[in-house]
């Protein structure tokens, strides 16, 4: 009997994503698929755990090089599905499909337009830069047959302007077999507090330090560890991240750079409490800082930016807080609550990991997605 076909297409993501290779690909290929994966973002061609991969590394070219060089795999590999995840993926797939009927299925992980995209142009442009966007996300829309949506606060523009298309919400939750599970007893007179990601101000770095200087204040005896993982993409955000050194001088500081996936939980083991403090904006409130799932699965308390889709997707209560990212002082507050309650700190740290055991982990998601994809079929 002949396996069906399933085609990965992806501009932004590289070829070993974590969603789209370590959970998606690799769920479909355990239930006998065959799967491919193509990335524009990363440089490699081979078969990895029984996956193939076409990928380069080209995202400089011109929109009409990169889409034509997705329709190429497309119509050499002949699939009988596409799951693409950016529009111009979709775009690209509409064309593989001339002489085939086959299922495009759009997975949008991505706020669209993003303010990256229009912040290289000035007043008005960047207003019709945005609005074009806009168009070509609907347009993607209008072509795709099915949707899966990252989180609820995604839906929107598409399950409004298309809402009789199928469509299922597959969060981002993580497989176990990638966690390192390790809760931390806290001590009284020493902790270690983890930042992962970009060093950029847009993300919360200096959000971050500001409130680490702020406990320092508060709490001089205390023994402060800072572990930062992750670095700046940018060269404005390399300049920002060095003067915010500068400023600090922060004694107990170790700067790693970014761990590959399978090892990423492993890197921040010694972490007590793990941070995001992202800038509130309008994007950003639609967007879910996905690395909540991974420290709960590792038994890490977390402190986060309030944000809609936080709210709306954690319950973080349970083993967290939710702050004002720009209050320095009432994010400090929120660490000294551990440190003078350590039975709070050992509360959330447990409750961590169980509200994962519970609803956050791909087990519990992973029929749903392969479901979603062998109706697709149909």
């Amino acid at each position: 009997m002949k396996k069906i076909k399933i085609l990965f297409l992806t501009t932004a993501h590289r070829h070993d994503d974590d969603r789209i290779f370590y959970h998606q690909a690799k769920a479909l290929q355990t239930k006998g698929y065959e799967v491919k994966i193509s990335s524009l973002s990363s440089e490699f061609q081979g078969t990895v755990d029984g996956i193939l991969i076409e990928s380069y590394a080209v995202l400089e070219r011109s929109v009409p090089e990169k889409k034509k060089i997705l329709e190429k795999i497309g119509c050499e590999y002949q699939p009988d599905a596409v799951i693409c995840s950016e529009p111009l993926a979709v775009i690209a797939a509409k064309n593989i499909s001339k002489n085939k009927k086959l299922s495009i299925i759009y997975d949008i992980t991505e706020w669209y337009p993003s303010m990256r995209m229009v912040e290289q142009f000035s007043f008005p442009l960047n207003i019709l830069h945005a609005v074009k966007f806009f168009l070509v996300q609907l347009y993607a829309g209008f072509i795709s047959t099915h949707y899966i949506f990252g989180e609820n606060t995604k839906k929107f523009p598409l399950a409004y302007f298309f809402p009789f298309k199928k469509s299922i919400v597959l969060p981002y939750y993580p497989d176990d077999i990638y966690i390192n599970n390790k809760i931390n007893n806290l001590r009284p007179d020493k902790i270690t507090l983890c930042y992962t990601g970009q060093f950029s101000e847009e993300k919360g770095i200096g959000n971050f330090f500001a409130a680490v200087e702020s406990l320092r204040r508060k709490a001089p005896q205390l023994s402060i560890s800072i572990l930062l993982i992750g670095g700046s993409r940018k060269e404005k955000d390399e300049k920002y991240f060095s003067e915010l050194l500068k400023k600090y001088q922060f004694e107990n500081i170790r700067i790693d750079k970014p761990a590959s996936f399978e090892t990423f939980t492993e890197a921040y083991a010694d972490a007590d409490i793990c941070f995001d403090l992202r800038t509130m904006n309008y994007e950003n409130h639609h967007c879910l800082p996905i690395k909540v799932f991974y420290y709960a699965a590792s038994g890490k308390p977390v402190i986060y930016t309030n944000l809609k889709a936080t709210r709306q997707h954690v319950d973080v209560s349970k083993f967290g807080f939710l702050v004002d990212p720009e209050n320095s002082d009432e994010i400090s507050e929120c660490i000294v609550k551990y440190i003078n309650n350590p039975e709070l700190y050992s509360e959330h740290a447990r409750n961590a990991r169980n509200e994962y055991e519970k609803k956050y982990n791909w087990n519990a998601i992973k029929d749903n997605f392969i479901n979603f994809i062998k109706k697709s079929l149909a």
